[in-house]
């Protein structure tokens, strides 16, 4: 089995999954998503995939899908942060993903989400999408990456967290 560890994250219907890689002389290999991955998906059915690439220390943030999309991230290349905020419970989730460590992050779209990248490459993020993008009619609510009325009550299920009570920075150095 190429999926591992699927655990729940601190927003209800996120998940962070482990895919397994294999490698020999030849180079590596592994799968990004499988239509079998239950544990992941659930009953979402993906319908379009989409590659982001993205500079150093650019942040794409925030939006969100009011009509039942899910996000699927994957980073191929380069560091990225990436956030989900709940508005009505103030709770914010922040994962690394890396090329280095294939992850695979799902987000239910109507949290407000976005992205840093981060380290000194441009990062590669393919993600998957269960809906079709409707050009006509987008399901994208928008706001401002700094945003002042984005302020954690907890992060990653933590309330202890310094950034939390304050205004979300992007830019404010990891607390560990």
């Amino acid at each position: 089995m190429a999926l591992k560890n699927v655990r729940e994250l601190a927003l209800p219907g996120a998940k962070l999954a482990e895919l397994e890689r294999f490698v020999d002389e030849r180079g590596l290999f592994h799968e990004l998503i499988r239509a079998d991955w239950d544990q992941l998906l659930g009953d979402d059915k993906l319908l379009q995939a989409n590659l982001s690439v993205t500079f150093p220390g650019i942040v794409r943030a925030w939006h969100r899908h009011l009509r039942g999309q899910v996000d699927y991230f994957f980073v191929a290349r380069g560091y990225a942060k990436i956030c989900a905020y709940d508005d009505t419970t103030q709770a914010l989730l922040e994962v690394v993903l890396s090329g280095d460590k294939p992850q695979i992050l799902r987000i239910p779209g109507h949290y407000w989400h976005g992205f840093k990248a981060i380290g000194q490459e441009p990062v590669y993020l393919i993600y998957f999408v269960n809906k079709l993008y409707d050009y006509q009619n987008p399901d994208e609510e928008r706001r401002p990456w700094n945003d002042p009325q984005i302020v954690p009550k907890t992060i990653n299920g933590k309330k202890d967290d310094p950034r939390t009570g304050k205004p979300w920075d992007w830019f404010h150095p990891p607390h560990k």
